[in-house]
């Protein structure tokens, strides 16, 4: 199990949460503006749940190659998960 599974499941949910509102919205014909900022919001939670998700898988597997890291090696491995970001 990855370490920061909770963390990654509760992102989830919370933009399952957001989506369920998207779609009350758009049944009770609201503001297509209105829509599109929670639909983006909704996107932008589940880029940081991938993001989050992939530098924790990485990391899994780079210390069952390799073992446990250091600590200097694994702040250099989060600045790394934090540039993935923008991939």
């Amino acid at each position: 199990m990855h370490t920061h599974d909770k963390d990654l499941l509760n992102r989830l949910k919370r933009a399952q949460g957001h989506l369920a509102t998207i779609i009350r919205m758009i049944e009770q014909d609201r503001d297509g503006l209105e829509i599109a900022q929670q639909m983006q919001a909704v996107i932008g939670a589940m880029e940081k749940a991938k993001g989050a998700l992939v530098a924790d898988h990485i990391e899994h597997h780079l210390e069952e190659i390799v073992g446990p890291l250091p600590k200097e090696a694994r702040d250099k491995l989060a600045g790394l998960g934090r540039l993935a970001k923008y991939l």
